[in-house]
């Protein structure tokens, strides 16, 4: 029951920053980069409640707020990328050897290259990979910010609910 209740708090506040970074104007003046305030919390999921929940967390969050605030190719794009995303922060994260910030910043770029794969089935035209190398750098900056914050985060979470990040020191 408590970890219902933790998934659905997790859930909650991936909704709301993804509801809060559709109201910013902040643009890059390239189509399709965004921020990824909701992988915040996707982050702090994985490390602190396991893989399993933070999947769900990043699904339902994904399909909910592509109801709410997008279309179906919103939702698919976002589900090529979040998967994508969250199987590369995985497979890291279980390595024990990188630290939040790089997790996060592979899980960022990670999800632009499964959206552009997505797109570039959808539309037939592998051309769209030309788009890869600005999409790169986006993933790699917008990871790094969302994995500092994550860190910083993590660390001041009640350390009796952490004891599997301490012992990896960020």
């Amino acid at each position: 029951m408590k970890q219902t209740a933790q998934l659905s708090l997790f859930l909650a506040l991936a909704l709301i920053c993804s509801y809060i970074e559709s109201l910013l104007p902040f643009h890059f003046g390239i189509p399709g980069i965004k921020l990824g305030l909701a992988n915040i919390v996707v982050l702090l999921a994985l490390y602190y409640m396991g893989a399993k929940y933070a999947l769900a967390v990043s699904v339902m969050r994904i399909l909910l707020a592509g109801l709410l605030f997008g279309n179906l190719f919103s939702i698919l794009y976002s589900l090529a990328g979040g998967l994508f995303s969250f199987a590369c922060m995985v497979l890291l994260k279980r390595c024990e050897k990188f630290k939040v910030i790089s997790v996060s910043t592979a899980g960022g770029i990670a999800h632009n290259l499964g959206q552009i794969l997505m797109a570039a089935a959808v539309v037939e035209n592998s051309r769209l990979f030309y788009y890869f190398p600005v999409l790169f750098l986006a993933g790699a900056v917008t990871g790094i910010l969302i994995g500092t914050v994550a860190q910083e985060m993590l660390l001041r979470l009640p350390v009796e609910r952490m004891q599997t990040y301490r012992k990896e020191k960020p």
